[in-house]
């Protein structure tokens, strides 16, 4: 899936360990990354956390996509820092699954996100 991922790959997302219903990926947060309060834009945050969660959620070879997802900025990100994002299967029933994705700095949380797959026809590989 990574080798197909050109938005995690052009933004430097690296895929660190993915296992089933978990998923660990990280990023560097480059200088054209800051908003104007020369902070981590919230945009670019949320993208690590929802392709954490994307890896997480397709993690059993079964496809799915986003159904929903939400998030809770709690602390900056900072230009030069490496964010990790680790997302963790909550619930899987049905065709849904719920997932928790916390970004983190150095030991400091970032952000919290929820997200919420939908599965469709197919597999992953």
């Amino acid at each position: 899936m990574y080798e197909r991922d050109a938005a995690a790959q052009s933004l430097g997302i690296v895929l660190e360990e993915v296992g089933p219903g978990y998923a660990r990926l990280a990023m560097e947060i480059a200088p054209s990354m800051l908003n104007g309060h020369d902070v981590a834009h919230g945009g670019l945050i949320f993208t690590l956390a929802d392709t954490a969660f994307a890896y997480a959620c397709n993690s059993h070879n079964e496809r799915n996509v986003a159904l929903s997802a939400q998030i809770s900025f709690v602390a900056p990100g900072r230009a030069g820092r490496r964010l990790v994002a680790v997302a963790r299967e909550r619930s899987r029933a049905g065709r849904t699954g719920v997932y928790d994705v916390e970004v983190g700095d150095e030991g400091q949380t970032i952000a919290f996100f929820r997200g919420t797959s939908y599965r469709i026809d197919g597999t992953v590989i």
